[in-house]
């Protein structure tokens, strides 16, 4: 372990305790402090933030794409809080935070879980469920994600929790088959009940916001069913009266899953509508939306002011999502999502 500095958040007043082998991002998940956050690879700018006190040059960053942070941001006092180690005490305004989330986070901690079932859902997507078996008990809240260690390579692969937290340590997760995915392929060729797995958790600012009671409008698309169910299922637990409805994109008929238990929330959160759209419906037996599903959004959507929203799954449907949202009359602030890439970067298969 290295020296230890004193690293402020501004404007909140928060002080942590940073070791110089470890990134601030990552002392502050250890210490409960839950920054905004993403790829956690300095690529996704989510953890951008401005150095307001310290010597920029007793800040090291590892490896990062300037398109997350051009060298002119960095220049001026921008840095990447998963990226940067701090060589001194330091006061860092946070561009980019919900209070909210910063106080109630959860700490990180690392366990073994065992596989109790991985059964497929459609012909490319996988229920993996879960129960930890060794290390301090994980807590998780609902469309938070945790990180696993694919065996005998040591890549880490990022997947968001289905369930909501119980204290039996199970998670369940929905994870899409890519041909060339390192966790995907080993769970699609390898994984059997008893297998045990390396993990840690939580991650991810996806999550409820406890102090909102505005209806809810959820998007999502392939393994971004995953938080959402998770989130429908906690509006469910806790009797919310906030109403909802979830908009679901897919490409056929075959690519829908859960349809039984989400056309029975119908029953069980206020004016809950589950929509769900094919893109590529020929030969489907099917009298549903079609088309991609934020332009079914945009036809059913003329108004959304004074909402929120939760948005999961390809980087291309939620950018479009946040967009047509925003237009729609939807605080940009009230838009919470997640992007499941897949290009290697922890996040990349969702």
């Amino acid at each position: 372990m290295g020296d230890k500095h004193r690293v402020r958040f501004e404007p909140v007043g928060i002080e942590i305790e940073v070791d110089e082998d470890q990134t601030i991002l990552r002392a502050a998940f250890e210490q409960g402090v839950q920054l905004m956050h993403g790829c956690k690879e300095g690529q996704c700018a989510a953890c951008k933030s401005f150095v307001l006190e310290g010597d920029l040059d007793e800040i090291e960053l590892d490896r990062y794409s300037t398109f997350a942070l051009p060298d002119m941001e960095r220049e001026e006092g921008q840095t990447l809080l998963c990226r940067a180690h701090a060589y001194d005490d330091l006061t860092i305004e946070l561009l980019n935070y919900d209070e909210e989330i910063l106080r109630s986070g959860l700490p990180v901690r690392k366990g073994t879980v065992e596989v109790l079932a991985n059964d497929e859902v459609t012909h490319d997507m996988r229920h993996l469920v879960v129960k930890q078996v060794a290390g301090e008990d994980i807590k998780f809240f609902p469309g938070q994600y945790m990180d696993f260690t694919v065996p005998h390579t040591g890549a880490v692969r990022s997947f968001s929790m289905a369930n909501t937290p119980n204290r039996e340590g199970v998670f369940e997760f929905v994870i899409k088959i890519y041909p060339d995915g390192a966790f995907s392929q080993y769970l699609a060729k390898e994984v059997e009940v008893g297998d045990r797995i390396e993990v840690e958790a939580p991650f991810g600012t996806c999550t409820l916001r406890e102090n909102r009671t505005s209806d809810i409008v959820f998007i999502g698309g392939g393994a971004g069913m995953a938080p959402l169910l998770g989130l429908l299922r906690a509006l469910v637990e806790k009797g919310s009266e906030r109403k909802a409805r979830l908009y679901y994109g897919a490409r056929t008929k075959a690519d829908l899953c859960f349809e039984e238990e989400l056309r029975a929330f119908e029953g069980k959160i206020p004016g809950f509508r589950y929509v769900p759209a094919l893109s590529e419906h020929d030969g489907d037996d099917w009298d549903g939306a079609t088309g991609l599903i934020t332009e079914v959004v945009r036809e059913r959507e003329p108004d959304l002011e004074g909402m929120d929203a939760y948005v999961c799954g390809p980087p291309p449907m939620v950018d479009a999502a946040i967009a047509l949202l925003s237009q729609r009359g939807m605080n940009t602030h009230n838009i919470f999502y997640d992007k499941f890439t897949t290009t290697g970067e922890p996040e990349d298969e969702g």
